[in-house]
């Protein structure tokens, strides 16, 4: 068994071209990102080094990195045909990228496509990510089904991961989207899930990136106002990417220790010194190994 990441970000040149040839959101000028949300954001081209993140794996001791497409960007939400190509450099890219590396699956939300994700999907990916806010309410879980029954029928996990933040954004300081916008999102998407995603999909299983916006800790509230409480629900993970201790503690009571997976958001963030996050070592076991096989796997 090897450690496992299943959450970061790593450009390959082919996905970096495409988006230099876009001349509006998103697209890259140079190596500065413009997009309709955010302000602009001049990315450190080493960031996206394939040697160098090699490299930086191997010194986290990780088996295994999981890539996936940075929703924010908005890609998901084009129209079909200016989303195809972006998709399809994504997916080229990380193709190719050399072990430890796999990535997600990327699809179009605002054209759904089943057949299309069925070919990607064929590629060996290890599941599908969608945007948070393409899985808000039950709209959202009605247009994107054709793409979780593709799931349920392979026995392929999905990653819910922030998408882009609302177009007013950029007016805040260069912390706002993350801390606002992408939290906001988790946190509709985990309470979406449980009221109309698991019971369109019962075997399906999910993984919130960002402890789903610490959603899971308002049960209290949630069963105040009558919310079925129920029980845990053995195929939903949470990712811990820029959590620490206190966080990742409170959602481990919340839903125990076999619901947390670590992810680190590479490169725009670093993993925890301590990756048992001050639970113990038992904890680092099935954060990094242990509840990461059971995503990806569906296996103990």
């Amino acid at each position: 068994m090897t450690d496992i990441d299943v959450h970061q970000h790593l450009w390959t040149p082919s996905l970096v071209e495409a988006l230099r040839s876009r001349r509006e959101p998103p697209y890259l000028d140079g190596w500065t990102l413009y997009l309709n949300g955010e302000p602009p954001y001049d990315i450190p081209p080493a960031d996206h080094d394939i040697a160098r993140r090699t490299d930086v794996v191997a010194a986290d001791g990780l088996g295994r990195a999981l890539v996936s497409l940075s929703a924010p960007i908005g890609v998901e939400w084009l129209p079909a045909a200016e989303a195809r190509p972006l998709l399809d450099a994504y997916h080229d890219g990380v193709a190719t990228l050399p072990e430890p590396f796999g990535a997600w699956a990327a699809a179009c939300v605002r054209d759904i496509d089943p057949d299309a994700v069925a070919g990607d999907l064929a590629r060996g990916f290890a599941g599908l990510q969608l945007p948070a806010n393409a899985l808000a309410d039950a709209a959202g879980y009605a247009r994107c089904s054709p793409l979780l029954d593709l799931l349920e029928e392979r026995d392929l996990p999905l990653f819910v991961h922030p998408g882009p933040a609302a177009a007013d954004a950029s007016a805040g300081p260069g912390w706002w989207p993350a801390m606002v916008p992408y939290v906001q999102q988790m946190h509709a998407a985990w309470f979406a899930f449980r009221a109309f995603g698991r019971p369109r999909h019962p075997r399906l299983r999910v993984c919130f990136a960002l402890l789903a916006g610490l959603a899971p800790l308002h049960t209290e509230r949630f069963a105040a106002r009558g919310g079925p409480l129920g029980g845990v629900d053995s195929d939903v993970f949470l990712e811990t990417s820029s959590y620490g201790p206190t966080a990742v503690a409170a959602i481990v009571h919340a839903l125990g220790a076999d619901a947390v997976v670590q992810g680190s958001d590479r490169p725009y963030a670093e993993p925890p010194r301590h990756p048992d996050f001050g639970l113990g070592g038992a904890a680092a076991y099935a954060f990094r190994i242990a509840n990461p096989r059971r995503l990806l796997t569906g296996k103990e």
